[in-house]
């Protein structure tokens, strides 16, 4: 049935609006990101008057930013990497075995994705404030608070979502494994894993991504030592100037680890996002 044509009109218009609407606000971070300092804070101008590189440059003396990509970095990669570690062994244990406790554990899991992250802000700060009483281990400023902080957001889908992968393997690939020897552990490192890659891999972006551009916890939990790159990007900004071309470029080198990894694993983590394929 050939669709009307005020439809059609209708369709186009709303799609262009849409990819107006996600465009627009990248090509002003890019035109921004060559532009002179003037062309954006003072009046801002669509077209550059000239073009200009010096705010990729002045942008890594300006503020420390090399030390919070460094922090970013070890950050996010340690998040990811204790995200897909856990969540594998977690939800191997929750789709091949039965205990008890089993579904209150799975709707326990699902449950805390229902909650604003922001309810444990206050929380999590007490207890890192208490152990560092208590024990003189001061994970409040550390990375590797901030690593257990990101956990409490990333473990929960990644369980989750490994669940459902591991439940769509067959088990007698398990139980072929065990026949010929390979033990639990085996079984899991040798035949789950290879054939759950594309899970995988898709929680390690989703962990990666999460802990990366985090603002709100990172902004408490962390000190001039251990600051990340989403909070280090308002130093660009003083009282009485803000480094808006600076901000766009780094802006753009900051989402460079991020695009980069997405295109080379998008295929995966397509494949892991629609979890329940025939394997």
């Amino acid at each position: 049935m050939r669709e009307p044509t005020w439809f059609r009109v209708l369709r186009v218009a709303g799609l262009s609006a849409l990819v107006l609407f996600t465009v627009l606000p990248l090509y002003v971070m890019v035109t921004s990101a060559v532009k002179p300092l003037d062309d954006v804070q003072d009046t801002f101008q669509w077209l550059p008057s000239e073009i200009t590189f010096q705010p990729f440059v002045d942008m890594w003396s300006t503020v420390s930013l090399a030390d919070y990509f460094v922090n970013s970095a070890v950050v996010a990669l340690s998040a990811a990497c204790a995200s897909v570690l856990i969540a594998v062994f977690a939800a191997y244990a929750i789709s091949r075995y039965r205990f008890r406790g089993r579904d209150l554990f799975r709707i326990t899991v699902l449950s805390t994705q229902m909650f604003p992250g922001i309810l444990f802000l206050l929380p999590l700060y007490l207890i890192y404030a208490t152990i560092g009483q208590v024990t003189g281990v001061m994970l409040q400023g550390s990375h590797v608070g901030l690593v257990i902080t990101y956990l409490t957001f990333s473990l929960p889908f990644s369980i989750w979502m490994l669940v459902g992968y591991f439940d769509s393997i067959p088990a007698d690939l398990d139980e072929a494994a065990l026949i010929d020897g390979a033990g639990p552990l085996g079984t899991l490192l040798r035949v789950v894993l290879p054939a759950a890659k594309p899970g995988i891999a898709a929680v390690g972006i989703y962990a990666f991504m999460t802990a990366w551009g985090e603002t709100l916890f990172a902004s408490i939990m962390t000190t001039s030592d251990s600051r990340t790159l989403a909070v280090g990007l308002r130093e660009y900004s003083n009282e009485s100037s803000v480094y808006w071309n600076e901000v766009m470029a780094a802006s753009l080198v900051v989402s460079i680890p991020v695009v980069v990894g997405f295109l080379l694993l998008q295929r995966y983590l397509v494949q892991g996002l629609t979890a329940g394929a025939v394997k």
